[in-house]
Order: structure tokens, then sequence, then C-alpha cells
């Protein structure tokens, strides 16, 4: 088998960061995060090539969408997998192809290109309601992860260029949905959301990629502005600590960046702050520290045990890095490669 027949289409965080999905052209594989281990592994002759897995935290339940090379299931249907079972135990299907699927215990959220829709889960299946948004190609939205969450909220982009909708998903029943609250969080598209555990922070950053803003999801309002750098970029992934203390975010620069926000009196400052004629761009806070992987190669980034950040690359491969309060970083795990290609292909 080829490195292109085996190349890696997504990969995706559980919802506390404890295990990852890596889907690729014609396989499905399940990852323990610390230690690095394979925890299941799905061949193309079982369930086609598959472009999107969400995990159930840590349960035996995946959510999967097909499409991609050669598929066994269109790119218009959500399936529910049982692990445990070894089968597919519902198929919901949409109008058009799922950009993005979000998993809690209580609700399934699908996003396509102009709509989010959330469906109730376990029991008695259905389609709560149906929220409109602007065009959404990457699929963007958020959910709280967790029942026991301070706030159950959805995100997702509003109807205006740069706008954040949020509603409240602790009362829903079929047809019914509270309000959208909107944010004015950006003068560009949005390009990358996160919501912490407890549903209080909202991260977001634009398609400038040179921003990342942290919302208070109760009072509504900017809590802090993280600057990422002064080069627009792309932004691939943000993903909060568990106890919110720091964020991180990863781009096509190559950089992953680590920001303190619990005490941001952590994070460096422009030495340039105090001359204000340079404009507003130096009152931002810098990473509290760094630490670089593969240029140019896609990746996600998350938070693992002892003040680690995990970086997990399209290229297959794993970087750790341990870091402190005084912006130390320094890498724990050496170009670690996924299992995901014959061994003499390298």
């Amino acid at each position: 088998m080829s490195n292109d027949d085996r190349s890696v289409v997504g990969l995706k965080f559980n919802q506390d960061q404890s295990c990852f999905s890596c889907c690729m052209k014609n396989a499905l594989r399940i990852y323990n995060v610390d230690p690095l281990a394979e925890k299941a592994h799905f061949d193309f002759d079982k369930i086609g090539s598959i472009t999107k897995c969400e995990m159930l935290s840590r349960t035996n339940i995946l959510a999967l969408v097909g499409g991609g090379s050669k598929p066994k299931y269109p790119s218009n249907v959500l399936l529910l997998y049982d692990d445990a079972a070894g089968n597919i135990f519902l198929e919901i299907v949409l109008a058009s192809p799922v950009k993005a699927v979000k998993l809690r215990r209580d609700k399934i959220i699908v996003a396509t290109l102009t709509q989010i829709n959330v469906f109730s889960f376990p029991n008695k299946i259905e389609r709560l309601f149906t929220l409109e948004t602007r065009s959404n190609p990457m699929g963007l939205c958020e959910v709280s992860p967790i029942l026991t969450a301070e706030r159950h909220i959805l995100a997702y982009p509003g109807h205006k260029i740069g706008t954040l909708q949020l509603v409240d998903l602790s009362n829903t029943e079929a047809g019914v949905s509270s309000t959208p609250i909107t944010l004015n969080c950006h003068q560009n598209e949005l390009a990358c959301i996160a919501i912490n555990q407890q549903g209080t922070f909202i991260a977001t950053a634009s398609s400038k990629g040179t921003l990342i803003r942290v919302w208070d999801s109760v009072k509504r309002r900017l809590v802090v502005e993280l600057r990422r750098g002064t080069d627009p970029a792309t932004l691939y992934c943000i993903n909060f600590s568990k106890d919110s203390e720091f964020l991180c975010c990863s781009s096509d620069k190559g950089t992953i960046h680590i920001f303190a926000l619990k005490d941001t009196h952590l994070n460096k400052r422009s030495s340039f702050s105090k001359i204000s004629f340079l404009g507003t761009y130096v009152e931002s806070q810098w990473a509290l520290a760094t630490f670089t992987i593969p240029p140019e190669c896609a990746c996600i980034c998350g938070f693992g045990s002892r003040k680690s950040v995990i970086a997990i690359c399209v290229d297959g491969t794993f970087h750790k890095y341990v870091f402190n309060v005084d912006g130390n970083c320094n890498r724990e795990s050496y170009d670690v490669y996924l299992e995901i290609f014959d061994d003499d292909e390298f």
C-alpha cells in the first residue's frame, strides 16, 4: 500500500483531549494520547473511506462521515458506530454534505454548509431544531463538551462576517430553540472556534489569523486578546486546557503558541507597548511559550498531563513538549511516527 493510499485526511481530539481519531484515505484509527497507543483500527473493507470521525469522550460510540476517494457511504449521511458491538446502529441522512459533527452524551450536532442541526441522543433520537447560518464550508461549530458544564452552549458563525452566535442548550425540546445571542468578534470571516470544558469561555480567530480573542459566555464580553503574530496565517486548531488555565493554537506557520489565561501577566508583552502611535497591536498579549514543528504541515494541538502540549501532524508525526510559567518549552517526544504507514515505506 502506498503512502498516498494511507495519507491522513482528518485528525480530531475527543472532548477531553485524551484520545484522537486519525482518518486516512483507506483506514481509520483511534489513539490514546498519553501514553501514545493505538486503541482501535478500522480498515477500508469494513467502513470504506471516512473523512470525519467524532468520538464520544472515551466511550465506544463514534460518529462517522463517509466520502473521500472510495466511500461506502455518501458524504451527506452521518453514521453512528458502536465499536463494542461492531456495527452501525444509526444513519442520519442530511440534505447536503456533512461539514462537521459534535457529540455530547445528550445531543448530536451536525453542521452542513448553511445549517446547524441539533438532534436528541441517545434515547428517541430525533431532530430538535435547525439553525440557519451564513455559508460555513469548514462546518465551524462548537458545543460545551460535558453534561456537568456550568454553561451548555452551542457556538457557530452568525449571518454577518466575523460574528458568532450562541444558543443555550440547557432547555431544548423538539421544534424549540432559544433565541441566539450574537457576539461581534472579528472584522474578517471566522476561521476557528473553541469552548472550554465548563462552557464559560469561547476563543475565536478570524481568517487573518493574527489574533485570538477569548470571550466570557456569561457576561458576553471580551476577556483577553492574544496575538499569534503580525503576519496573516491559517489557524488549524485552538484548545483550552482542562482547567482553562492555558490556551494553545496551531497554524500553517509551523509554530504552536501557548498562552496563559488564568494569570495573563505570564504572557509576553511588546517592548513597544508604551509607544502609542504604533497602533493597538502592541497592546495585545503574546505567547507565554512556543515551539516549532515541521513547517507547512497541518496539525492539531491540545494539552496533555503535567503542563505538556501535544501536536499531531498530517505527516504522521507526534510531538510532545513540556512548558513552564517562565516560558521555557522542552521537547519530550522526538518526531514519533504514528503507525499509519508500513515500516518499509520510510
